[in-house]
């Protein structure tokens, strides 16, 4: 059995990602905003098996809530978590993005500010416990900047930026970080977008993320062909990619 943290843990990915630990017999500890979504969440996981699960509500952009949940945490697993999934973000509209600076600030706070402040604290958590592993979800976004969602896709890099140095700092302490890059997944985030053969469900995503913590990845795309997609996007010269329309 594991001790697993789920922060935000009704997204869809996390949700489907807390099934599989559920299903192992993972003990469970949620964080999200809503009291009556967590509360589903975490009725579903008792059900499928997790020996114990307890919530936590929280803003996770209110950065005073960090240390309190994590101590929380810890309360209730029995010790520190083995296994940190750090799995919420904005899209936001690019429409407006692109003209309002508040709502760009917003999606920086969400994708990258709140993840950078939080991730710190598990970090030293982590690295005094000599183990343990953290997941971050950025996204086949973050490789390379589109006109089509420029600062969420700077949220991400930067998100991206951060693990991989977090991975180089905390790898002598013993502390695995695994940086998720999902493409396209069938979400309530992407429900307004059309939907084609480059959409993944939730629970594929999932079971790659298990996969790759058991495996101990440094990185990996879900599902895998992303990896060859954002491949050519990068090398893509500036010339030609600054006149695509995606």
């Amino acid at each position: 059995m594991r001790r697993v943290l789920v922060l935000g843990a009704t997204s869809a990915i996390a949700e489907a990602t807390a099934r599989v630990h559920a299903e192992r017999g993972d003990a469970l500890f949620l964080v999200a905003r809503s009291p009556a979504r967590l509360a589903a969440v975490a009725d579903d996981l008792a059900l499928r098996g997790a020996p114990k699960v307890e919530g936590f509500v929280a803003d996770l952009n209110d950065l005073s809530h960090h240390r309190e949940l994590l101590d929380a945490a810890e309360a209730a697993l029995g010790g520190p978590p083995e296994v940190v999934l750090l799995a919420y973000g904005a899209l936001g509209s690019p429409v407006v993005l692109d003209r309002d600076p508040y709502a760009a600030v917003e999606v920086l706070n969400t994708n990258l500010v709140s993840p950078v402040a939080l991730l710190t604290l598990v970090a030293e958590r982590l690295a005094r416990a000599g183990r343990g592993t953290i997941v971050g979800i950025s996204s086949v976004a973050g490789d390379r900047g589109r006109s089509g969602n420029a600062v969420y896709g700077a949220s991400k890099a930067g998100l991206t930026a951060f693990l991989s140095g977090l991975r180089a700092r905390l790898w002598r302490a013993g502390v695995h970080v695994l940086t998720v890059k999902p493409g396209f997944v069938d979400t309530p985030m992407t429900a307004h977008l059309a939907k084609g053969p480059l959409f993944a469900p939730p629970g594929a995503v999932a079971q790659g993320i298990v996969r790759a913590v058991d495996r101990k990845a440094d990185e990996v795309y879900l599902p895998w062909f992303w990896r060859l997609v954002m491949f050519a996007v990068r090398h893509i010269p500036e010339r030609i990619f600054k006149q695509l329309r995606f």
